[in-house]
């Protein structure tokens, strides 16, 4: 049997190492992307101390022709994909529409869905030579309602990768393609960093929202992302996974 080949991108820190980590241990070879090195070389470091073979390819997934040129090396060097987790994304930062410069706009737009596209974009011939090809995007809550004070593009970004996830699902099918997507609610990890220093009340106030009453765990992404592309899956495509501990819901 033929090794199994995940790309996963933005897998140097939180959600994506996870993921990375458990499908490694899934048996998958891993190709890591990122845009830090060092971090990258830390993390293939602790991967290959646990026995799992990966590899770090460092290119931005904005840019559309660094990615056609690095993903279009890795699969001739793989000679195919099995999974490509589209995780690099981000909040990019807050504004009101009114008054949001077009370059704010764009650089929203380029992190979540520019980056799906063109990763999925060119993984796709490699895709077709997997006997079991599947493409994971993450979405956010914010797809749904419009996102935070601020985070309305990010929202917007995001419910375009939903729709993304769906068209792909159709165009893939006859190919045998599967095609979902994560929308994963507050998880504990560097993402909030920042909020959690400064305003330790308001991130534990976070978990008031959420219907299980804590905050999820990056593994807990990972585990339903290894079960989505896994055979026990295999009736499973243009579907959105909510792992929010029922926050979608609001309470």
């Amino acid at each position: 049997m033929s090794k199994k080949i995940a790309l996963i991108t933005g897998a140097t820190g939180g959600i994506g190492f996870q993921v990375a980590k458990r499908l490694g241990q899934d048996g998958y070879t891993l190709v890591l992307n990122g845009i830090e090195d060092e971090q990258g070389a830390q993390r293939i470091a602790e991967l290959k101390e646990a026995g799992i073979e990966a590899e770090y390819v460092g290119f931005d997934v904005t840019d559309d022709v660094a990615v056609t040129e690095n993903v279009t090396a890795i699969g001739e060097k793989y000679g195919k994909l099995d999974v490509v987790v589209n995780n690099a994304g981000g909040l990019g930062g807050r504004s009101p529409i009114e008054g949001m410069t077009t370059e704010f706009f764009r650089f929203v737009m380029a992190l979540n869905f520019d980056s799906a596209f063109f990763v999925s974009r060119a993984a796709i011939p490699f895709l077709k030579k997997s006997e079991n090809g599947s493409i994971i995007n993450f979405t956010s809550n914010a797809a749904w309602n419009a996102g935070g004070p601020g985070a309305g593009i990010y929202g917007t970004s995001k419910g375009a990768v939903h729709t993304l996830t769906r068209a792909l699902a159709k165009e893939l099918a006859p190919a045998g393609i599967r095609v979902n997507a994560v929308s994963p609610g507050t998880i504990d990890t560097p993402f909030h960093a920042q909020i959690k220093a400064t305003k330790p009340e308001v991130f534990a106030s976070w978990k008031d929202s959420i219907m299980l009453g804590r905050l999820g765990q990056p593994e807990e992404v990972a585990s339903v992302i290894s079960f989505l592309v896994s055979q026990d899956a295999s009736f499973i495509t243009a579907e959105t996974i909510q792992i929010g501990g029922g926050q979608a819901l609001g309470i």
